[in-house]
């Protein structure tokens, strides 16, 4: 099922790829048509969302963070976020940096918990929000292949089925879940009593795939991406929320698949979507690779992490 999972996007890109014809080669060529100063913007937009990533990583926490530290950490996370499966590196990261400030592993753990639950309410309460108010923004009946609907949804009915059934028959795993469940509850009640982690929390939970959704729509305007600017942000947040349980690392091939199939779905041209992915992912990923990992290095050198 896993299997399934992870190939379909990319089987939805070879589907775009065949209708038409040398879409990589006219991607890479229209590159060189791009208007920097959105291309400037959009550098900028990825550098706030380090930002919020820091706001909310404060704000799932009771204690106070130092915040320049705070905020190198979320830098250098994003290096090795593309080393593990998406979102465990940067996890780790900061998981380290919390219990090197003195947070008790549980509370950290708890803390790094209500983080990912709250940017996952985010996400996907943004995409819900913007698929109300943009219903035919997307059109994905003829980019999916026929009959591949059910089965996914099986498939993740199947897989959430069996997660709970291993929980709640195996005994340690059900009391390291219900132990953690119960640290979970009381750090997130505590951190709810403070007006300012809330704002924290939900504000930094709410800008952050915002602001990642501005940085496509940035590029696109930079490549003349000729679609509405709602439905460039609508595709951003329904392909990355689509390629959510896929395990590779930073994501690296999925969501950059998806990105062109949502682009594509949302009205515009193949070659142009995979021209503005190509920009995106080289801004957000591989521009700050090397400058993240020297951070990384730092960061450890310092028993900062």
């Amino acid at each position: 099922m896993r299997r399934i999972l992870c190939l379909l996007p990319l089987v939805l890109v070879l589907v775009v790829a065949v209708r038409h014809r040398s879409v990589l080669v006219e991607g890479f060529a229209h590159l060189a048509t791009a208007r920097w100063p959105w291309l400037v913007v959009a550098i900028g937009v990825t550098c706030l969302t380090w930002v919020a990533a820091a706001v909310t990583r404060q704000g799932a926490l009771v204690e106070r963070l130092p915040a320049g530290r705070l905020l190198a950490t979320q830098f250098a996370a994003g290096a090795a976020n593309h080393l593990l499966p998406t979102g465990l590196g940067a996890s780790a990261v900061n998981l380290r940096f919390m219990t090197v400030c003195g947070v008790s592993l549980p509370r950290s753990s708890a803390a790094l918990a209500l983080y990912l639950l709250a940017e996952s309410i985010a996400r996907v309460g943004l995409l819900l929000a913007l698929l109300l108010a943009f219903p035919k923004a997307l059109r994905l009946g003829p980019l999916l292949p026929e009959g591949t609907s059910t089965p996914l949804l099986i498939a993740v009915v199947a897989a959430v089925c069996v997660a709970v059934a291993v929980v709640l028959l195996v005994r340690p795993l059900r009391a390291a879940v219900f132990g953690f469940a119960r640290t979970a509850l009381g750090e997130a009640r505590s951190v709810h009593t403070r007006p300012t982690r809330i704002l924290a929390l939900w504000g930094g939970s709410l800008a952050f795939p915002a602001l990642q959704a501005t940085g496509l729509v940035t590029v696109g305007l930079a490549l003349g991406l000729d679609i509405p600017v709602t439905h460039m942000a609508l595709a951003y947040l329904a392909a990355t929320v689509a390629v959510a349980l896929v395990p590779t690392p930073g994501g690296l091939g999925t969501v950059e698949a998806a990105l062109v199939v949502a682009l594509v779905a949302a009205g515009g041209p193949a070659a142009v979507a995979t021209a503005v992915v190509l920009a995106f992912r080289i801004i957000t990923v591989w521009l700050p690779l090397l400058p993240g990992a020297l951070t990384l290095g730092a960061l450890v050198r310092l028993k900062v992490i």
